[in-house]
């Protein structure tokens, strides 16, 4: 979501248009979306009168059980929809007023209210794996102008770096494996927004100095994560023996996965450029 929100950015300062923003991206989520949807509801839904088919036509189209009931089958997919559906005027409005790029600041409060203040909890409450992801996001989108300027950081500043991955990676670890269950996950999700940050600044350090190939090996990987994740749960993950510990899985997983992801991209590739050119 951080890079996504970055990525965004780039491209909205490029071309300032809402209607080629929000269609370049239905264009690239929504037809690979449906195959999937389809290929997953229609066996598992059963349609016997109107009710039962609006709700499976619901689910293709929103995937709306997420909205309602909290339903996390493809939970990226309305999620980053909804995000996108906000992200243009956002970037319009802190490209006229800067001081609007605070919000994240009212977006991580958001989130406390929605745990904590019983109202707002029992309304969304049940939406709090959405709620607690969108700071990362718009976060992102107020890094892209600093990207987009090339700014980089000071040498010294490599150890604040280290200092603030290694707080919230061995605090995420430490409630993971000792506090488990004993804390509303968007406290452990807050943890996820300084990791990220650095994550991703530590890499470019890396990445910087692998082989050119290596790269574009990653490239490759990057370019269909959206394949990827929907694929791989309920149609390879699901396959796999449970008996298998972490790392076979892991393993059999990916290289089961990515041929899959670009046959995927691939046929959506193929079947939107015969639509566009309609």
């Amino acid at each position: 979501l951080f890079l996504s929100g970055v990525g965004l950015w780039f491209s909205w300062v490029k071309h300032p248009s809402y209607r080629q923003f929000y269609t370049r991206r239905l264009v690239r989520i929504y037809p690979t979306w449906l195959i999937v949807a389809c290929l997953y509801y229609i066996p598992r839904i059963p349609v016997h009168d109107f009710s039962s088919g609006l709700n499976l036509f619901m689910e293709i189209t929103l995937n709306w059980n997420f909205w309602l009931h909290d339903e996390l089958n493809f939970w990226y997919i309305p999620a980053i929809m909804a995000l996108y559906l906000f992200a243009p005027p956002y970037m319009e409005l802190i490209r006229r007023h800067p001081i609007y790029r605070w919000l994240p600041v009212v977006m991580i409060m958001w989130c406390i209210l929605v745990q904590w203040v019983t109202p707002i909890h029992r309304a969304v409450g049940h939406l709090e794996i959405f709620w607690s992801r969108v700071p990362i996001f718009f976060i992102g989108i107020n890094m892209g102008e600093m990207v987009r300027r090339k700014r980089t950081i000071d040498g010294q500043g490599i150890w604040m770096l280290w200092i603030m991955f290694a707080m919230s990676l061995l605090s995420s670890v430490f409630l993971e494996q000792v506090r488990h269950g004993q804390f509303p996950l968007f406290v452990e999700r807050m943890l996820y927004i300084p990791l990220t940050v650095t994550v991703i600044l530590l890499l470019n350090r890396i990445f910087r100095r692998l082989p050119h190939w290596l790269n574009r090996v990653f490239a490759f990987v990057g370019a269909l994560s959206l394949e990827c994740y929907l694929i791989h749960i309920h149609f390879v993950l699901d396959k796999l023996p449970h008996a298998w510990t972490y790392w076979p899985t892991f393993l059999v997983c990916l290289v089961a996965t990515l041929p899959l992801a670009w046959v995927l991209s691939k046929a959506v590739g193929w079947l939107t450029r015969r639509w566009l050119a309609c």
